[in-house]
């Protein structure tokens, strides 16, 4: 049973804006954002079916605000993504779809330390994502694995989707941190749109809690893509690595606290 929105006092919409405000400028900037706005919805007294399709919209606006300012100042041609935004759109909705019927959990105990060996990773390559580099796969392929694949993830299970498309840009198409930024909300613009028309038709999404939090994501998404563009690629660089470590650690704990 869906709680009414006239269940939440009214101070709660002012504190879910500022929350977006500032989940929307980490996740703008190396993503993570979820694990500030999906507590903040649960601790509202939204089921977590109901937060999670929630976080859905408010996502949406921030990852559109976001992608829209990365693209107003050249870091993203979106005419270039509109494969990659059609193919990350349908894999989200199959994942959205699958998981009906598929418990996630697995992939709990799977995707942190998936991120935990990304850290790593960018840790010992010190200068990997501070300038563009030659790009090993060619945009059609990429989008087709990554879009499918990751736009699958999201709509399945979704935490960490923006670390994975960072590291995928740098590692793979030679994006510097500032240029996957930007590309990487253009993706979490698709799959979180997607997810939010079958959430949506299904009835789980919760208007004017994500609403709220997300007039906070549209500044927040213009705000983080701002200090991205005018900091660069080594102010972006530490956040991501801090964001990937705090999901996985979070991840980690979650499938730890269920199996004990």
């Amino acid at each position: 049973m869906l709680p009414p929105a006239s269940a939440l006092p009214l101070w709660a919409y002012p504190v879910l804006a500022a929350t977006g405000l500032v989940a929307g400028t980490v996740d703008a900037l190396a993503g993570g954002g979820g694990l500030i706005t999906l507590p903040a919805l649960l601790a509202c007294g939204l089921p977590a079916p109901q937060a999670l399709a929630t976080s859905k919209l408010q996502g949406t606006f921030g990852s559109g605000s976001a992608a829209w300012s990365f693209a107003r100042r050249g870091a993203v041609n979106l005419r270039d993504c509109r494969l990659g935004f059609a193919l990350t759109a349908a894999g989200a909705v199959g994942g959205a779809f699958t998981v009906r019927w598929l418990d996630p959990q697995f992939l709990g105990a799977l995707i942190p330390w998936l991120l935990g060996a990304i850290v790593v990773y960018m840790i010992f390559r010190p200068k990997l994502g501070e300038t563009s580099r030659h790009h090993r796969l060619e945009a059609v392929p990429f989008y087709v694995l990554f879009g499918l694949v990751l736009g699958f993830y999201d709509g399945f299970f979704g935490p960490g989707v923006g670390s994975f498309w960072t590291i995928a840009f740098v590692t793979t198409l030679g994006h510097d941190f500032v240029r996957a930024a930007g590309h990487t909300k253009v993706m979490n613009f698709a799959s979180n749109l997607a997810a939010l028309a079958f959430f949506a038709v299904a009835g789980t999404v919760v208007w004017l809690p994500g609403l709220a939090m997300g007039a906070g994501q549209l500044l927040g998404g213009r705000l983080g893509a701002h200090l991205a563009m005018t900091r660069g690629a080594r102010f972006v660089r530490p956040i991501f690595l801090v964001m990937a470590s705090l999901v996985a650690a979070k991840l980690i704990y979650a499938s730890l606290t269920r199996t004990s």
